[in-house]
């Protein structure tokens, strides 16, 4: 073996050894130490792996890669391209195993939902509660993840990462899942909290499309959620994806993402069509930034940076 070659197997074994740090269960992960008075989180919407043009995916992997100061990758679900099968799981993994920063993953209907093609004849239906749980195991072990819903504290901040996995709704929580939310979050009532999940909460946007706001296309069960975010008002932000809204749509930040008078929805662009957009959450002590990149241009967009100060206690 040359020395390059040791080169890059050392440095495979260095990112292999980072993700697992950061995904096994780490609870206390309070984010890198940085002279930065902020800590960067990039937030990736519908990856759809390998999907549509690889090549711009990796370009984006790049960008987010020189980056020096990010700390966290999320990814909101929707990992796979379709049905989540074996060979779309192992081509997220080659995916994610370039990325420098720590990825935090959350499952979307993709990742586990569907049948496997060869039963369903290429159609996206249901597959049977046996097949959704195997590809929900699936996706813990793909990603090193102890469960596939978790915490991390960064900063001032709490963090929930919920994932889709619902036996009937496309964007929905188990009851197991909502249980451990509701604990997680009388836990730490004093806490400002940020919840990332696969679908965003009912009429946080313009129903631009005839889908959008539908049951398949918002937080399920909706009524639950609402009853939660107004027992606990420290969570203040709800970053999602699924509905692949374009910043370009003019929805996509305006005063209609205000759920309930007091949780802004953060909404993302899939990664899978057109220009791939990436926010990120600037996360200081005293507000939380956000900034969107319009990776084709190079650049974030000005008008589309919004702050958002902290529920105080």
């Amino acid at each position: 073996m040359n020395p390059t070659e040791i080169r890059n197997v050392l440095r495979s074994l260095l990112i292999s050894a980072a993700l697992f740090l950061a995904l096994s269960g780490c609870a206390g992960y309070s984010g890198q130490s940085s002279a930065e008075p902020y800590h960067h989180l990039v937030v990736l919407g519908d990856p759809h792996l390998p999907g549509r043009d690889i090549e711009k995916k990796e370009k984006v992997r790049e960008t987010i890669n020189s980056w020096e100061d990010v700390e966290m990758v999320i990814a909101v679900g929707d990992i796979c391209s379709f049905f989540g099968t074996d060979d779309e799981y192992q081509a997220a993994r080659e995916y994610f195993d370039k990325l420098h920063a720590p990825l935090f993953p959350i499952a979307g209907n993709h990742d586990y939902f569907y049948a496997h093609p060869a039963d369903s004849g290429g159609q996206l239906v249901a597959g049977t509660r046996a097949w959704q749980e195997e590809r929900l195991e699936k996706f813990k072990n793909t990603f090193g993840l102890s469960s596939y819903y978790y915490s991390r504290h960064v900063g001032d901040y709490l963090l929930i990462f919920l994932s889709a996995d619902h036996a009937e709704f496309l964007s929905g929580l188990s009851d197991q899942q909502i249980d451990w939310l509701q604990q997680e979050l009388a836990n730490n009532k004093q806490t400002p909290t940020i919840i990332m999940f696969h679908g965003p909460l009912q009429n946080t946007l313009r129903r631009y499309r005839h889908w959008v706001n539908t049951p398949s296309f918002v937080a399920q069960p909706a009524e639950t959620l609402h009853a939660i975010l107004e027992d606990n008002h420290q969570v203040f932000l709800w970053v999602s994806g699924h509905v692949h809204t374009s910043p370009l749509e003019e929805s996509f930040a305006s005063p209609i993402n205000l759920y309930a008078g007091r949780v802004t929805n953060i909404h993302n662009k899939d990664m899978n069509r057109g220009t791939i957009w990436t926010n990120s959450l600037y996360l200081y002590h005293d507000k939380v930034v956000v900034k969107t990149y319009n990776h084709e241009e190079k650049q974030y967009v000005p008008h589309l940076e919004r702050t958002f100060v902290p529920p105080e206690f």
